[in-house]
This record gives structure tokens, C-alpha cells and sequence, in this order.
């Protein structure tokens, strides 16, 4: 039986293009449509929909206000947004998250675009991912740090006074789960912390700067050959793979310009694979909610060259449990712990100066 899906634009033509993308796929249908928020709030309110496609700028009650009249009344909904590639667009798309949007995609800038296949495959990836939200997956077999045959290559060696660096990975529903986690990382943190969101290069920004307003510690978009610093929150730039080179006593931001990874660019693999050529004693890695697996083959491979400690999200408190249940499938899981429970973890872990 198919998924059934609400689509909400104020441009008949927009309308036509994602109902007939989203009908292409067997796993959907589009049940309803709305030309603005007013109609889908009414919508929303007597019917229960498996998946929202939401535009952000309409008539008479826009996308976030409709999220902000959802949230008040009460009413939950898998939403995505619809987002424009502009400043203003990736804003938009960021407060959107926080009002409880699952995810986004970037609407095409034409006809051209809107037919083509980048636009039809976006679409559906981000719709799979908000229509599987919260579905809970039997428990793994595996336990964390039990399997020992599993995890026998990665070097669990702990010792005082550890130089340490904080390497997070996130997908889908990640933005929103970061505003529960760098915040409350304390501003002397003795370390610093290389940030892997998927996330189109544009919008990157954008969370950086939301991120930076809420938190303790300084959050800003990752700069090629940019000088490390404890207590800075690096992430990548939408688009750009990041990787952590060692510079004489100190350690830079460096960009790779190798090609997607499964279509991912950044990649979180990427990231935690450099670390292992760095001087790091050790590395905190941090796995959030996320489609996928991405993050689970850099750890083990940097597991055989430097000591780790993994903490995964748990199922409960994420969107989307795949990145974090690859990882602890793998059996080389060190923590798993709420959403709430991740920076308190990070911090006892690496300390303050």
C-alpha cells in the first residue's frame, strides 16, 4: 500500500512537477494538494498524512507559519521543506528544522531543473527519509564494545592527558539535534570539534551562524587551511568534502576535491579517515541521527591507526536511526546515549583546559 502524501505550493506548476515525480515512485502517492497554508492547516487537522511536501513562501499563511500553528495546536506531520537556493531561502529552511521540519530540498530555479533527474532523485531521498522517521528497528544483535571480535582492531588505549579532537557526523535530523548538543558544549572545552552535516553547500552557513548565536562555544563554516582552536565548531561547507592535515605543532582544515561519496559531499567518512594521519592521541567520535551508514567505515579505519571513543545517538531520541545503528552494529560503539546525554558525554570525555 502506498505512503500517502499532502503537497503544499502556491505554484500550480511546481504542484504538477513534484506530484508527478512523487507519483513515479510505487512507495507514494499524492492523496491531497493545497495552494497555502490555510488549506493544508485545515488538511492536517482531520487527516493524518504519511509524508507533507512544504513550500516555505506562500499567500496568506506561509510554511513556517503553518509549522508554528502545527506545533501550537499540537498536530504532527512528517514535513519537508521546500526551500529556495538563495540567503534568505537557507534561513528559512534552517528555522524551519527548528520548528519541526524533518528535512528539506532545494526547489529547481526552472522548468529545466524541476524535469530533470538531480531534482526528481533529491525529492524522493528526502521524502523516504521523513516518511521513515521514528520507525523503530528490531535491536541489533551486537552489543556495544561486547563483540570483541568485531571491535579487536580498534585500539581502545586510554591515557591522561590525551591531546583530543571531537569529530561529529549527522544526516537527517541532524540541524535540529545539533541545537541539543553544541549548545550545551562548555566554552573552555579542551578540544576542538570537525563537523560533517549533510547539507547542499549554501546552507551551511546559515546553521553556523544559528548555532553560533545559541552556543558557548564559537561554531563557524570550515575554511580551507584554516588553523585549528580548541573551543571552535568547524563544520563543512555543503558541497566540500573537509579533512584535518597536521602542520608542523598544529593541525589546519584542508578541503579534498575527490567526487561525491555515494553521493555525499561532505563526507563524513572522509573526515573521520583523515584524522588517523593527524597528531592526535585521540578522537571523540560522535555519530547522530541520520539515512545510512556514512561515518561507521572512516571510524574503523581510523580505529586501526589512533585510539577512539564512540558515542552513538539511541534509537529513541533520533529521526532517523541508520547512521547511528551501522556504527553500533559494527561493535565498536563505546557509549549510547539520548540525545540530551551527548554533549555532557563528549565533555567528560575530553575535559576542560
Amino acid at each position: 500500500m502506498s505512503l500517502e502524501i499532502l503537497v503544499v505550493d502556491d505554484s500550480a506548476l511546481l504542484r504538477r512537477v513534484e506530484c508527478d515525480i512523487i507519483n513515479s515512485d510505487n512507495k507514494f502517492k499524492v492523496t491531497d494538494t493545497c495552494k497555502d497554508g490555510l488549506e493544508a492547516l485545515e488538511k492536517l487537522r482531520t487527516k493524518k498524512y504519511d509524508g507533507v511536501v512544504l513550500d516555505i513562501n506562500m499567500p496568506r499563511m506561509d510554511g513556517l507559519e503553518l509549522l508554528q500553528q502545527l506545533q501550537k495546536e499540537k498536530i504532527k506531520a512528517n514535513i519537508v521543506m521546500a526551500s529556495t537556493l538563495t540567503v534568505e531561502g537557507a534561513d528559512e529552511a534552517i528555522k524551519s528544522l527548528e520548528l519541526g521540519a524533518i528535512d528539506f530540498v532545494t526547489k529547481p530555479s526552472n522548468i529545466i531543473e524541476a524535469k530533470g533527474d538531480a531534482f526528481k532523485k533529491a525529492l524522493l531521498d528526502v521524502l523516504y527519509a521523513a516518511t521513515k522517521a521514528r520507525v523503530h528497528f528490531k535491536k541489533p544483535s551486537l552489543t556495544p564494545a561486547a563483540d570483541k571480535t568485531a571491535a579487536s582492531s580498534v585500539n581502545r588505549l586510554k591515557k591522561p592527558g590525551q591531546n583530543k579532537i571531537i569529530a561529529i557526523a549527522s544526516s537527517t535530523g541532524g540541524p535540529k539535534a545539533l541545537q541539543s548538543v553544541i549548545p550545551k558544549i562548555p566554552a573552555d572545552i579542551d578540544a576542538p570539534v570537525v563537523l560533517v552535516q549533510h547539507m547542499p553547500a549554501g546552507f551551511t552557513s546559515s546553521m553556523a551562524a544559528r548555532l553560533n548565536e545559541l552556543s558557548k562555544v564559537q561554531v563557524k563554516e570550515a575554511e580551507d587551511g584554516e588553523l585549528l582552536k580548541k573551543g571552535v565548531v568547524y563544520i563543512a561547507p555543503g558541497g566540500k568534502h573537509i579533512v584535518v592535515n597536521k602542520k608542523g605543532a598544529s593541525h589546519v582544515i584542508g578541503y579534498s576535491d575527490m567526487p561525491p561519496i555515494g553521493g555525499l559531499k561532505p563526507c563524513a567518512n572522509i573526515m573521520f579517515d583523515s584524522l588517523g594521519q593527524t597528531g592526535f592521541d585521540e578522537v571523540v567520535c560522535v555519530v547522530l541521527t541520520g539515512m545510512g551508514a556514512d561515518g561507521t567505515n572512516g571510524i574503523l579505519s581510523l580505529g586501526k591507526k589512533k585510539s577512539v571513543h564512540v558515542i552513538a545517538q539511541d534509537e529513541s531520541s533520533c529521526i532517523v536511526y541508520g547512521m547511528p545503528r551501522a556504527i553500533y552494529e559494527a561493535g565498536v560503539v563505546d557509549e549510547v546515549v539520548a540525545l540530551s546525554k551527548v554533549a555532557e558525554t563528549i565533555t567528560k570525555n575530553v575535559g576542560v583546559k
